[in-house]
C-alpha cells in the first residue's frame, strides 16, 4: 500500500505561519511593526475582541486619560506633534494606536475576534500549535501580546450575584446606562477610580466610596497644549524630540525615589499639602491620609479627586465591601447603603493573567502550572521550559515612573536580536536556561528588597499571592535599555535543522 492511500483524503493541515502574535493592543501592534521592519511577513496577530487598541480599547469610562506625559506615551518611532493635552486623554490615544497601526500596514496581519484558547508546544514538528475560537494554526514562534491590563478583577463578595441594580467594571463601562441622579456605590480607589470619581460624582444622587486602603495623589501637571504649540511640534522636529527627553529625564529622577524611598517620603509632602488644601474636613482627610511610603503603590495623579470627595453627595466609606443585601450594600464596618448601581475600580488580574492558564509547553504544563502563583521569565522576555516563546510586559519589568512604550520597545529591539540571532543560525529550538532564569530573578529579588515597592509599608498589586513582588524592575530605565540590549546567545539552549 503507498502512503498515498493510508493518507486520510479529508484531512486538512492547519494553516502555518512563522510567528503568531497573540493581542493587537500596543505590545501586539508593537510587536507586528517590528516583524515586518525585519521583513518578515509570514505572520498573524490575533485578537479576541472586533478592533485594535487593548487596554485603551476596553477602557472607555468618563475622565479616562494617561497617567504618563503623553510625550513619552507613544512609540519612538512614531511620534504624535498633535498631542491637545500633556497628559492625553483616551480617545485621543486610541487614535494614536489605530493610526499607528494603519500607517506600518498591521491591519493585513490581524484577525479579529479569534480568541486563543491554547497554545502549546510540540516538539517532535519544533511548532505551537495554536487553538482559536476559529480554528486551529500552527507556528515556528509565539509572541504573547496580551498584557497584564487585560482581564478586570471583580472581587468575590458576598451577595453580589443577587444585587437588583446595574453593576459593571470600569474597563467595561456601561454607556447606556444614565448615571443621572442615581446611587452609586463605588468599590476601589485605585488610578481608575480617580479618573472617573470626578467625572461622575456632579451628576449622581449619591456616590458612596468604598475605600480599603487610602491613595498618594499629587498634584497633575496636566494642560491644554495650543495650536501654536502643536505646530511647533509639527514643524521642528527636534523640539519634540527635545521635550521627550525632557519629560523621560524628569521620570527617570522620580525613579530615583523609588530605589531610595526616603527621597519619596520627602516628595509626599506635595501630596499631604494638596490634601491638606483641598480637604478641611478633618476626619475626612485622616481618611484619605495613608500610612505607607508613596509609590509603594502606583503613582497617582489628579488635580480633581479630593475636591469631588468633598461634594455634599459623596460619603467616603474608608473600609472594604463586606456583603450584597437586594439593593444594599454593607461595608466592613457594618454601615448599610441603599444603591442604584455598583462600579467597581478594582484593577486587573495583573500577575494572575488568563494567558497563563492557555500557553502550554511540551509536556502540556501551563504557564500558570510552572509559575505557581510567582511569574518569572529572563529579562521579563522569555520563559525556561516555552521554546520560541516570548511575552511582552512580561514580569520584573513594570516601573512606577516610566512609560510601557519605553518597556515595550527594550523588549521589541531585543525580540529582534533573538529572531535575527536565531535565523542566522537556523535555530529551529530556542529555549532559555533555566539557570539562567533563576539567576537573573534572584538578583531582581535582591534589588528589589531596599526599593519602595518592596519596603513602602504598602499591599499592592506589585506583590503576588506569594507574597513576591513579580512585578518590578528594580533599577533604572537606562540598565534596563543596556540589559534588554544584549543578546547574549548563550542564555539559550538552541537546536539547529
Amino acid at each position: 500500500m503507498t502512503p498515498a492511500a493510508d493518507a486520510d483524503p479529508g484531512h486538512v493541515d492547519p494553516e502555518h505561519v512563522e510567528f503568531v502574535v497573540i493581542g493587537a493592543g500596543i505590545s501586539g501592534i508593537g510587536a507586528a511593526i517590528t516583524l515586518r521592519g525585519m521583513g518578515i511577513t509570514d505572520f498573524v496577530v490575533l485578537e479576541k475582541a472586533d478592533a485594535l487598541g487593548g487596554t485603551w480599547r476596553d477602557n472607555s469610562y468618563p475622565g479616562c486619560a494617561c497617567d504618563v506625559p503623553s510625550g513619552l506615551y507613544s512609540y519612538s518611532f512614531a511620534p504624535n506633534p498633535q498631542w491637545t493635552r500633556i497628559f492625553a486623554g483616551q480617545e485621543e490615544i486610541r487614535r494614536y494606536i489605530d493610526r499607528t497601526a494603519a500607517e506600518h500596514g498591521v491591519g493585513a496581519h490581524v484577525r479579529l475576534g479569534t480568541e486563543v484558547t491554547r497554545a502549546q508546544w510540540d516538539d517532535p514538528t519544533r511548532r505551537w500549535v495554536v487553538e482559536t475560537s476559529r480554528g486551529t494554526l500552527t507556528a515556528n514562534s509565539v509572541i504573547a501580546a496580551a498584557g497584564p491590563w487585560n482581564e478586570p478583577l471583580v472581587p468575590d463578595i458576598p451577595g453580589l450575584d443577587t444585587f437588583d441594580g446595574e453593576v459593571f467594571h470600569s474597563s467595561r463601562w456601561n454607556h447606556d446606562y444614565d448615571l443621572t441622579g442615581k446611587r452609586v456605590a463605588v468599590v476601589g480607589t485605585g488610578a481608575s477610580a480617580v479618573q472617573f470619581v470626578p467625572a461622575i460624582a456632579p451628576r449622581v444622587g449619591e456616590l458612596h466610596l468604598y475605600q480599603r486602603t487610602a491613595q498618594w495623589v499629587l498634584p497633575k501637571p496636566d494642560r491644554h497644549v495650543p495650536a501654536l504649540g502643536r505646530w511647533a511640534m509639527q514643524r521642528i522636529p527636534s523640539a519634540q524630540r527635545a521635550l521627550r527627553a525632557v519629560e523621560y529625564t524628569i521620570m527617570e529622577a522620580l525613579g530615583v525615589g523609588f530605589r531610595n524611598p526616603w527621597i519619596l517620603r520627602i516628595v509626599q509632602q506635595i501630596g499631604r499639602a494638596q490634601l491638606r488644601l483641598q480637604v478641611r474636613d478633618r476626619e475626612l482627610r485622616r481618611a484619605l491620609t495613608p500610612d505607607y511610603t508613596l509609590g509603594c503603590k502606583r503613582l497617582l495623579l489628579s488635580n480633581t479627586y479630593y475636591p469631588a470627595l468633598t461634594r455634599p453627595n459623596v460619603e467616603v466609606h474608608p473600609n472594604a465591601v463586606a456583603a450584597v443585601r437586594g439593593t444594599t450594600v454593607i461595608g466592613a464596618d457594618g454601615a448599610e447603603r441603599d444603591v442604584d448601581a455598583i462600579i467597581f475600580g478594582t484593577g486587573f488580574h495583573i500577575l494572575d493573567m488568563p494567558i497563563g492558564g492557555r500557553i502550554f509547553d511540551g509536556d502540556g504544563r501551563s504557564l500558570d502550572d510552572h509559575w505557581k502563583g510567582s511569574p518569572q521569565a529572563y529579562l521579563g522576555t522569555t520563559v525556561a521550559g516555552f521554546p520560541n516563546a516570548y511575552v511582552l510586559l512580561g514580569p520584573a519589568l513594570g516601573t512606577g515612573h516610566t512609560s510601557a512604550f519605553t518597556i515595550l520597545e527594550a523588549q521589541l529591539d531585543y525580540l529582534a536580536k533573538a529572531i535575527a540571532a536565531a535565523r542566522a543560525g537556523g535555530w529551529t529550538r530556542m529555549e532559555t536556561r533555566p539557570d539562567v532564569q533563576a539567576a537573573f530573578n534572584a538578583e531582581v529579588q535582591e534589588a528589589l528588597a531596599t526599593t519602595v515597592y518592596n519596603a513602602g509599608g504598602c499591599r499592592s498589586y506589585f506583590l503576588d499571592v506569594n507574597g513576591r513582588n513579580s512585578f518590578n524592575w528594580p533599577w533604572s530605565t537606562q540598565r534596563m535599555l543596556v540589559r534588554l540590549g544584549d543578546f547574549d546567545e548563550r542564555a539559550y539552549e538552541v537546536s539547529v535543522r
